[in-house]
């Protein structure tokens, strides 16, 4: 571990996919753009595996810190590193693209004939930017990571999306997220302003943590954050862009979109604990609009006909209760709360990416066309049954445990708003069986008559996944023992203001 950490691990588990990003978009062969992708995906999720391997559990402290100077007038640096809260992020995302290049296999675009490798090197241009989100230490690389993934993400809807909504989808995401980055921005640059004092600007997270806001600055920033995060989150009503994204871009494309919860590890990293003394002043904020979106994320999924609406409304009933954990401030919320969201990273973007090779064998998710798909397909069926069920929290998965902590600390903190999320569980699982049972089990469909079942490279895929979920579900203590030390110096930080 200490030869490890005299490596730049971080800055070579960025460069890897932006790499792989540039031989894809130059290769002229579909296949070779292919592999060179996977295998970028599999270096990048072997480069996190060793960051994991050298991080030191029992530090809370920032670990792995690479610095230098970027723009030098304005003191912004290269600054990047790792904590309990966002080590585990790291594999997550790197194992949720790696699935989604497989699922993605020999994708063709919509539109106009496109370089073969350009849709593989903008998901790892995605990649990059998004694990750059999870280890940034600036504020300002921070806001250019998110920003940065906005370009690919449009291309890759409106190049490679079914059905004639994708272009619309693709601008609608486009501008809302633009929309929802101008108080992210005033937000940071108020946070600059209140540390500077007449010097240089700060933009050093760990710097910017270390000094304490004034308390009408603290109020500021507080919501300025929680709106610009919460448009990413996605909070209701700022989730207008959800249902055209869930329909109108590729699958593989959306199991990305809702199971890295960046807004969410937004308002983890920087809106709470930069703003700690506002952030417990407005704890009934927090709890009622997570209240609002877990009831409203499972009454719309009972409404959808379509198998991917379905799991995008209840993945805006999973980041209710993630936002209700946080309102509580308790160390065992948040260790619930990263697990939930880690947790949702591998079911929700597994079961997304099921739902990608469902799509590729039948040309659609609706509900209704899917009927008897078990018979051909028992693999398939089987695995997304067993994602979702991970997702609502089944005992034997890893989303109970998450589920359970931070239900327990609602229950204690905010009775009202714990009855609801246990309320919104019940609306969940029926938001999820329902369709399954109508899709999967209903009167047969002839257009399911020659679908074939998982291939080996797809068993390959969804095996760890599944061996994960489970392992964490049995047993979680490694995990929670792996959070514990950084929830406490969290919790404790904002017990201190």
């Amino acid at each position: 571990m200490v030869e490890l950490t005299n490596y730049p691990l971080l800055s070579v588990l960025l460069a890897l996919p932006v790499f792989g990003a540039l031989f894809s978009a130059a290769c002229r062969r579909a296949p070779w753009a292919q592999w060179i992708a996977l295998g970028s995906a599999a270096l990048t999720l072997l480069c996190a595996l060793l960051v994991l391997l050298a991080f030191d559990s029992g530090n809370p402290t920032f670990q792995l810190v690479e610095a230098g100077t970027w723009i030098g007038g304005l003191n912004i640096a290269y600054r990047v590193g790792v904590d309990g809260i966002s080590l585990l992020f790291l594999p997550a995302t790197a194992l949720l693209f790696g699935g989604a290049v497989v699922a993605s296999w020999r994708v063709t675009a919509t539109g106009a004939p496109l370089a073969p490798g350009l849709y593989f090197a903008l998901l790892l241009l995605l990649e990059a930017a998004t694990l750059g989100i999870f280890c940034a230490l600036d504020g300002i690389l921070f806001l250019f990571c998110w920003e940065a993934t906005l370009v690919p993400l449009y291309l890759l809807v409106s190049l490679w999306g079914p059905g004639g909504g994708r272009q619309t989808a693709a601008v609608r995401y486009f501008l809302i997220m633009l929309a929802g980055g101008v108080p992210l921005l005033l937000g940071m640059l108020t946070l600059v302003f209140a540390h500077a004092k007449g010097g240089a600007p700060v933009f050093a997270l760990p710097t910017l943590l270390a000094t304490p806001l004034p308390e009408g600055a603290q109020y500021a920033v507080f919501l300025l954050l929680l709106l610009g995060f919460g448009v990413k989150v996605p909070l209701v009503p700022l989730h207008t862009w959800l249902p055209s994204m869930a329909m109108g871009a590729p699958a593989a494309i959306t199991a990305l979109l809702v199971g890295l919860k960046l807004g969410a590890y937004g308002l983890i990293r920087f809106a709470i604990p930069l703003a700690p003394l506002a952030a417990r002043e407005l704890h009934w904020l927090l709890a009622g609009v997570g209240a609002v979106a877990i009831l409203y994320g499972g009454v719309a999924a009972l409404a959808q006909s379509n198998l991917r609406g379905v799991l995008a409304y209840l993945s805006l009933a999973h980041v209710g209760l993630v936002v209700l954990g946080l309102s509580t401030f308790s160390v065992s919320a948040l260790q619930g709360v990263l697990l939930l969201l880690l947790n949702f990273s591998v079911s929700a973007g597994s079961a997304f990416l099921v739902l990608a090779l469902l799509q590729r064998r039948t040309g659609s998710t609706d509900i209704a066309r899917l009927g008897g798909a078990m018979r051909n397909m028992p693999l398939l069926s089987g695995f997304f049954l067993f994602f979702g069920l991970a997702g609502i929290g089944l005992p034997g998965t890893s989303g109970f445990p998450a589920e359970l902590l931070i239900v327990v600390a609602a229950l204690h903190s905010h009775t009202g708003a714990g009855l609801a999320a246990l309320f919104g569980t019940i609306l969940a699982a029926a938001a999820f069986l329902a369709p399954f049972r109508q899709a999967f089990f209903g009167p047969p469909s002839p257009e399911l008559a020659t679908a074939e079942d998982l291939l080996p490279r797809e068993l390959a895929l969804l095996l760890p996944s599944s061996a994960l979920i489970l392992a964490i579900g049995w047993y979680p203590r490694p995990v929670l023992e792996l959070l514990r030390p950084t929830a406490e110096a969290w919790v404790a930080a904002l017990a201190g203001l």
